[in-house]
């Protein structure tokens, strides 16, 4: 499938901002994901690696760019292989991307059939001292199978011993940290599809029906408006479960009086959002309930204001903690004597023990450099959290939001958070 909602444009400027930080006489190699079986002949839904996707918008099986600015011939300096469409590929799974179709989507004006990939290499590759690959280098990634790019990467070092192998990643990862205008705006659009989730689901809730239902809403919202479906695993997740931060289950049936916490985001051309809300299944909060979600959402306010150019996100979380210590302290939670005897684990930690903001983009954790300080065009979530199991009460809050020059820019501000808010919607 082509990602033919971008301008050519935008791919031009990615692949010439990558190759400016390159080591002279260097070829790079970017390979699409593999399609994952699933059981006997099937598979699973396919998703493209997201740094190819960014440097050619080629959202295709089978594809390769090759990338060497240094070589004498102009029609070698890029190169994408696409997949050919054969008569049996058009009558069983549909036309793959033509030749035209894919120079109009990247802007490379090179673009040969994938099966011409290794005669290509093999000619070209003679002449490049280093090679760039593409490996999947984030620092929460549990790698359990071998990708295409690290396999042919290995293949391709085994007969070419005298080539200097360098990671791609680590440059890429600082690139596509800071979004282009074009891709703010695709974000932007991700978290309208899922304000139009949220909305659905407020008029939707009530005692005794499943966490399930709840998603099965959400999502019939999310296909009606473009998306792809869910940029990750949801979580509805009510009563206790909310304190389990990775709750995918949504299989319980939600009681009278509990708090579901709901995290979940549309994907739109392959852009994530990342919203997190808590709304009482009875459209009313307890006093306790709307206790703790009133501190989160001060916490939350708070942390807005600290995120802008020039903060590094450790020293961040330092601030943020310091505002959460507080709120846990009023709500009876931790006590100033806990926090004077506090060695490395921060007290506060017992109640809120997850970070406060991460990057996101075509990952919804996406890349960054974390030594690197916050600039302009960043975009990040905002999402703390108090989760106190002996009460089966979980709160987070979370919203994205853009760097802007002095300050950040909430792109998710038109989706109610006001606790009076959210009853006055649901009643």
């Amino acid at each position: 499938m082509a990602n033919n909602c971008l301008n050519s444009d935008l791919y031009t400027k990615n692949r010439n901002k990558y190759l400016e930080k390159l080591k002279p006489q260097s070829i790079s190699i970017f390979h699409s994901n593999d399609q994952m079986p699933t059981n006997a002949d099937g598979l699973m839904p396919f998703r493209q690696n997201n740094n190819l996707l960014y440097l050619c918008g080629i959202d295709q099986e089978e594809t390769v760019l090759i990338l060497f600015p240094d070589h004498p011939k102009e029609e070698l300096q890029e190169i994408l292989f696409i997949k050919k469409t054969s008569p049996l590929i058009k009558i069983w799974e549909g036309e793959k991307v033509t030749k035209e179709q894919a120079k109009k989507i990247s802007g490379v004006k090179n673009v040969l059939w994938f099966e011409d990939y290794d005669y290509v290499i093999k000619k070209i590759i003679k002449k490049a001292k280093n090679v760039y690959l593409s490996h999947n280098d984030h620092p929460r990634a549990n790698i359990i199978v071998e990708s295409r790019n690290r396999r042919m990467g290995k293949r391709l070092i085994s007969k070419f011993t005298n080539l200097n192998l360098l990671e791609s990643s680590p440059v890429l990862n600082e690139i596509r940290s800071i979004k282009d205008d074009s891709e703010i705006n695709i974000i932007k659009h991700a978290c309208e599809i899922t304000r139009c989730g949220f909305n659905r689901v407020l008029k939707f809730i009530k005692p005794n029906v499943m966490e399930y239902n709840i998603e099965a809403e959400i999502i019939h919202e999310f296909k009606n408006h473009q998306s792809k479906g869910f940029a990750y695993e949801p979580i509805i997740a009510s009563g206790k479960n909310a304190c389990v931060l990775h709750y995918t289950s949504n299989n319980k049936k939600i009681l009278d009086g509990d708090l579901i916490l709901m995290d979940f985001g549309a994907e739109y051309l392959n852009y994530a959002s990342d919203l997190t809300r808590c709304v009482p299944a009875n459209g009313r909060f307890t006093k306790r309930q709307k206790q703790v979600y009133d501190a989160v959402l001060r916490v939350m306010k708070a942390s807005k204001k600290l995120l802008k150019p020039g903060v590094f996100l450790k020293d961040y979380e330092i601030e943020v903690g310091q505002i959460m210590e507080k709120e846990l302290v009023d709500l009876n939670l931790i006590s100033m004597n806990d926090i004077k005897r506090q060695t490395n684990i921060p007290a506060y930690k017992k109640y809120y023990m997850h970070g406060t903001s991460h990057h996101l983009g075509l990952d919804v954790h996406d890349v960054s450099n974390p030594k690197k300080e916050l600039k302009e065009g960043m975009v990040l979530t905002c999402e703390p959290g108090i989760y106190i199991p002996e009460e089966s009460l979980g709160i987070r809050l979370e919203n994205d939001v853009v760097i802007k020059e002095n300050s950040c820019q909430d792109l998710m501000d038109s989706i109610i958070i006001e606790s009076g808010e959210i009853e006055d919607a649901m009643n």
